[in-house]
């Protein structure tokens, strides 16, 4: 929008909503330390010279040039196009879990946030006026499936929230709480150094939290929890964010896939084999020219998507005006992850910091 002349191109955006999340700053939405006001910004508001058009791309013939989308409402309708950005991003992922599809709570979107805030103090309500201890131990007790910066930050920040709501409630004291953070590898946070994982844990111990390294969840059947290392409990908040995948919506167009379901794109962010078109993002299985291991591909992280987002738009406009375009190359700068209010871990630049600093 901003680098296009007058009249020189026309866009359309098409997403399901009609406002972009920031989605690294769930964790501190869901504990309330940020407004969900705070992390979203209104597509019309910063598009205004795009035409935005809330909906759903169901499918992609680029051999015609063509886009069907299905708008909030009223029949599914085809958009042509020259040029085509294709940038759906990720999904939970999920594995066949009894019981997980009932009582499992995602964690990918502002509204999950929200109610998984409101979910929590009304486990702790409900635990205030109950009596019978069963159903109470069961009520505060909390899960968290997966240990990467989704999962440790949400249940971080959580824990921390509630640990603060019990002094509004006589009869709740945060030992009778029970916080469990499940992970299946060796070690939490694989984006950090293995110090930098190994101090994140120490701190979630010292507050009395229970994080299970080398776990996996067998079952969830009726908020019984039953892990592969023999314990069984019974929980009432069961999160998962045991990872993501490419969007299921890219095996409806006919553009190159690689084996994990992404668009395979040359460094310059071009989709390979489709003459006008262009990926980024988590969707998008882009050269890491950074990388010291042959054949690496960018992470599905922010860090990326936001500077990819630069050069597709410096390309595109190259590509129009018949100039030459740029490789995307970004060394990793490091990683941040909150551990509640006014704590964290960090690793910027090689300088590592923790607690307030961090």
């Amino acid at each position: 929008q901003r680098k296009l002349r007058r009249n020189e191109a026309h866009i359309t955006v098409v997403d399901p909503r009609n406002y972009m999340q920031y989605q690294p700053f769930l964790p501190e939405t869901a504990a309330g330390s940020l407004e969900p006001r705070h992390v979203v910004v209104p597509l019309r508001k910063v598009l205004r010279r795009c035409r935005v058009l809330t909906g759903t791309v169901t499918g992609l013939d680029h051999a015609r040039k063509v886009a069907r989308v299905r708008p909030v409402e009223g029949p599914e309708q085809e958009i042509g196009y020259d040029v085509v950005v294709v940038a759906p991003g990720s999904v939970v992922r999920t594995l066949p879990i009894p019981g997980l599809a009932e009582h499992g709570i995602g964690f990918k979107s502002v509204a999950e946030a929200i109610y998984l805030r409101n979910h929590v103090l009304s486990r702790l309500d409900y635990a205030a006026s109950v009596t019978d201890e069963a159903r109470r131990r069961k009520a505060l007790t909390f899960l968290f499936i997966g240990g990467g910066y989704a999962g440790t930050e949400a249940f971080a920040e959580l824990e921390d929230m509630a640990r603060y709501a019990t002094r509004y409630y006589p009869n709740v004291e945060p030992e009778d709480m029970r916080w469990v953070l499940v992970e299946a590898a060796g070690r939490i946070l694989p984006e950090v150094s293995v110090p930098m994982s190994e101090y994140t844990v120490r701190q979630l111990l010292k507050r009395d939290l229970d994080v299970r390294l080398g776990t996996r969840v067998e079952s969830l059947a009726g908020g019984h929890v039953v892990l592969s290392d023999g314990e069984e409990f019974d929980a009432e908040t069961i999160v998962w964010t045991a990872g993501v995948k490419a969007h299921p919506m890219l095996a409806h167009t006919d553009l190159p896939l690689d084996a994990k379901g992404r668009l395979t794109c040359s460094a310059d962010l071009r989709v390979i084999g489709a003459e006008g078109a262009w990926s980024a993002g988590d969707c998008a299985a882009v050269p890491d020219l950074a990388a010291a291991e042959p054949g690496a591909t960018t992470s599905p992280s922010a860090q990326h998507a936001v500077r990819q987002a630069k050069t597709l738009a410096a390309n595109i406009v190259a590509s129009l005006r018949n100039r030459p375009l740029a490789d995307y190359r970004h060394k990793h700068v490091g990683s941040v992850a909150s551990l509640g209010l006014y704590r964290g871990v960090a690793e910027v630049y090689g300088i590592k910091l923790r607690g307030l600093p961090a």
